[in-house]
């Protein structure tokens, strides 16, 4: 099946020896790799060759990687379903006919499909999370600033990290364990607390582990997407676990901050493709504002437009109190709700995404599907916290599902230790 993985398939050679030595991990198409494209799946940069790598990128090929690619994207992040890409969609390997989820859909279709060991995503909203759950495989989202984000294409910087993606939790935790630790070049990075022998933590003992279970992200989701979650609850009980419902009511106003906030950030980031600074000309014809519109018009497509338009309102004048600033206030809302459910459980877990995968073009004529369909997974950016998604199997149609487990701020361990625990169940 040709489902349109990579945007450019060339081969970076990594160190001869380290942990990742005789492993392929290819890499989402928004992360600078030095003498090889990085587009960001958009006509705007389809011409653009970095001059640098990526700090993640150094750290593959010092840890012996080899880099087969750069994988196939929504146009900068901006989607959940890998369909907005200039280069044209991706197909779900795990779910022919259906949509690999995005915007880190090529990096989760190339594992799914055999086509890479592992790969690296970015997650914004849940963009690693999302098509880990729809292609069957594994996807983490760090602690903001467990991992360093310099040579990151900037969509929506307060929001976003790279992250890893594996058809297992151990696989996902090893690179994890390359990629993650703190940058000079990347003022955000930190030192994480604790234990940070992320592949050691995928052990799958889950005996005597809380598990709160927010009832806002469950009620929810699909009818199919619930049986498959509580059959997976009902597995780490067997294993020794329990669990209690939380609630978290802040979730309920989650979706609506987080697109304000990244797409405020996203009309500010995005101010620099100009055709002068980056991107393809506008053609100069003596007035500087229609260049840059022409530059815009032709390089960027209608998703990226939408989100910079209602940004750049979000932003304006006369508005900025009444969406920026709410939004604001909502995340600090979301971050304490987070915060109080985890005093009392070790993990909180939830259905990855609400629904199935999409069929492809499903979601295309109505963008506020797609926006709704991250109800579970934007909160999660929005607190700062790191998240897994764990395969739990597949509805009555052979769509895949996820399960999703949040931990506190730097407590990878023990998400991977939940996650782990359905990979050996």
């Amino acid at each position: 099946m040709s489902y349109n993985g990579y945007i450019t398939e060339q081969r970076i050679d990594g160190a001869d020896d380290g942990p990742l030595a005789g492993r392929t991990v290819a890499v989402k198409d928004n992360i600078s790799t030095a003498g090889v494209p990085t587009t960001c799946g958009s006509a705007m940069l389809d011409s653009y060759v970095p001059p640098f790598d990526a700090t993640v990128v150094e750290r593959l090929k010092e840890a012996g990687a080899t880099i087969p690619g750069k994988t196939n994207m929504d146009e900068f992040g901006m989607g959940t379903t890998t369909e907005t890409s200039a280069f044209g969609p991706t197909e779900n390997p795990a779910a022919e006919g259906h949509v690999p989820g995005g915007s880190s859909g090529g990096s989760a279709a190339v594992v799914a499909a055999g086509d890479a060991d592992m790969a690296l995503g970015t997650d914004t909203g849940g963009s690693v999370r999302c098509p880990a759950a729809f292609c069957g495989v594994v996807g983490i989202k760090p602690t903001y600033g467990l991992v360093s984000r310099y040579g990151l294409v900037a969509y929506a910087n307060s929001l976003e990290q790279v992250g890893p993606i594996a058809p297992t939790v151990e696989e996902a935790a090893q690179l994890l364990d390359v990629i993650a630790g703190p940058d000079e070049r990347d003022a955000t990075t930190r030192d994480p607390d604790g234990e940070t022998d992320y592949a050691a933590a995928a052990d799958g003992d889950v005996a005597g582990m809380d598990i709160g279970v927010p009832t806002e992200l469950v009620e929810g989701a699909d009818d199919a997407v619930r049986e498959r979650f509580w059959d997976a609850i009902d597995a780490l009980e067997s294993a020794g676990a329990s669990y209690h419902e939380v609630s978290l009511p802040s979730v309920e106003h989650a979706v609506e901050a987080y697109y304000v906030i990244a797409m405020s950030e996203a009309s500010s980031n995005l101010a620099r493709y100009d055709g002068v600074r980056y991107g393809q000309s506008g053609g100069y014809e003596g007035n500087w504002n229609e260049t840059f519109a022409a530059a815009r018009e032709d390089g960027f497509g209608p998703e990226v437009k939408r989100r910079i338009l209602l940004g750049t309102y979000a932003l304006s004048a006369g508005y900025h109190d009444k969406y920026y600033k709410k939004a604001q206030d909502a995340r600090a809302w979301v971050k304490q709700d987070f915060d109080e459910a985890l005093e009392e459980a070790d993990v909180l877990a939830s259905p990855t995404m609400p629904v199935p995968p999409f069929e492809r073009g499903e979601s295309l004529d109505d963008p506020l599907k797609m926006y709704l369909a991250d109800a579970n997974t934007t909160p999660v950016n929005l607190a700062n916290l790191p998240a897994i998604s764990v395969p739990a199997g597949e509805t009555d149609d052979e769509l895949p599902v996820g399960v999703q487990f949040v931990g506190p701020a730097f407590g990878e361990s023990a998400i991977i230790r939940a996650g782990s625990a359905l990979d050996t169940l």
